[in-house]
């Protein structure tokens, strides 16, 4: 029987919910894998909309579950409707919705909290030792959650190639391993079933990204 692997996105577009190229790159591996991909979002208000011409934040309101739709090109279930029982791995792409919508961490870094539902999510898969795969940003849920655990967000220092290192460091201090790697490259925690990959953390080709994804992908099944 096809791997049934849950993969929660937290909204469309890389400033405001989750990477978009990333989101993909796991349906197309799943999908090359034979796996089957159950889409879901938490039914819940963005922290803010931005316009991803400017960079900047706009008025508007948008509902992460509705965004979320856009990429699942409509088949999106609401993140409270999650069973873990029925499914195999789980799957959070990147994308600054995870530090946005998902958790606090884009203002309050180590010191942010994790919504309730992300976070019995995450809670339920590990408990169940059923594997979690965290790319570009979303491993810093693992940190905050799962003290000791071991993930990887690229390099530990920062550098035109890893404009983002410092998470790194913020990560090391919740009491987590962190692993430096290139973006073609995943750690996987072998005790708490965490297999994580940098993608967008890394300035890169797009396509060491996706196979970076692909790779990420490929760990999480075969663990599942």
């Amino acid at each position: 029987m096809a791997k049934r692997v849950a993969v929660v996105l937290a909204g469309c577009g890389v400033f405001d919910g989750s990477e978009i190229h990333e989101a993909s790159a796991v349906l197309v591996h799943l999908s090359r894998e034979g796996a089957q991909a159950e889409l879901y979002a938490p039914n819940i208000p963005q922290m803010h909309v931005v316009d991803h011409v400017k960079g900047q934040p706009t008025p508007e309101q948008r509902n992460v579950l509705v965004e979320s739709a856009r990429i699942a090109r409509g088949n999106i279930k609401d993140l409270a409707t999650l069973d873990v029982k029925g499914l195999d791995a789980l799957i959070i792409p990147g994308g600054f919705g995870v530090a946005k919508n998902l958790s606090t961490w884009a203002t309050q870094g180590k010191n942010c909290s994790i919504s309730k539902e992300v976070e019995g999510v995450l809670r339920a898969f590990h408990a169940a030792h059923k594997p979690i795969g965290l790319c570009c940003i979303s491993p810093v849920l693992a940190a905050k959650i799962f003290p000791g655990c071991e993930v990887t967000v690229g390099h530990d220092t920062e550098c035109e190639q890893w404009p983002y290192a410092k998470t790194a460091e913020a990560m090391k201090e919740l009491g987590c391993r962190h692993v430096n790697s290139q973006v073609s490259e995943v750690h996987v925690d072998a005790r708490n079933r965490l297999v994580s990959t940098s993608a967008f953390m890394c300035n890169a080709p797009i396509h060491e990204i996706h196979d970076g994804i692909g790779a990420m992908m490929r760990e999480v099944l075969r663990l599942a």
